[in-house]
C-alpha cells in the first residue's frame, strides 16, 4: 500500500465510497445551515446512490417530522433548485475530477416499514383474537355454538 493512501474497506465499491463522502459533505452543509431555503430545514440525507460511472447521485431525504404528501413534494422540490449551490460547494472537498449530477428524492423506506408495522400488528391482533376466540371481530348474523 502506499504512503498516505486509505485501505479500502472490504466489500465496498468506489461508487458506494464516493456515495457516503457525498452524503456526509450535504449533511454537513445543511447542518451549518449553508441552504437557505426554508423548505429544506430538519431535512435528513438518508442515503445516496451512485451510478457506477459516479456521474449521478441520487440523494434520498427525509424531515424529522411526520409531513404530508404536500410538503415531501415541496422539500424535494427546493432541494433540486439547490442542487448547483450544493453541487458548487462540495466540489473542493470531495476531489473528483468531474462532480457529479445530484438528483433529490424522497425516502419512501421509513413510510413503508411504518405501513409493513401496522400490517404485522394487524395480523397478529386477528391472530390472537382467533386463538383465544373472541368473537368481537366474528359475523353478528352467526349464532354462537351451544
Amino acid at each position: 500500500m502506499k504512503p498516505g493512501r486509505a485501505k479500502k474497506p472490504e466489500g465496498a465499491s468506489r461508487a458506494e465510497r464516493v456515495g457516503e463522502r457525498v452524503r456526509a459533505e450535504i449533511a454537513d452543509l445543511v447542518l451549518r445551515g449553508r441552504l437557505r431555503d426554508p423548505l429544506t430545514r430538519d431535512v435528513v440525507i438518508s442515503g445516496v446512490k451512485m451510478t457506477p460511472d459516479l456521474q449521478t447521485a441520487y440523494v434520498y431525504v427525509r424531515v424529522l417530522q411526520e409531513v404530508d404528501e404536500r410538503r415531501k413534494a415541496r422539500v424535494v422540490e427546493g432541494l433540486n433548485r439547490a442542487a448547483g449551490f450544493v453541487r458548487k460547494e462540495i466540489a473542493p472537498k470531495l476531489g473528483l475530477r468531474r462532480v457529479p449530477e445530484l438528483r433529490f428524492f424522497w425516502d419512501e423506506v421509513v413510510d413503508t416499514a411504518q405501513r409493513l408495522d401496522a400490517l404485522f400488528a394487524e395480523i397478529d391482533e386477528e391472530q390472537t383474537q382467533e386463538q383465544t376466540g373472541d368473537p368481537s371481530d366474528g359475523d353478528p348474523d352467526e349464532e354462537p355454538e351451544s
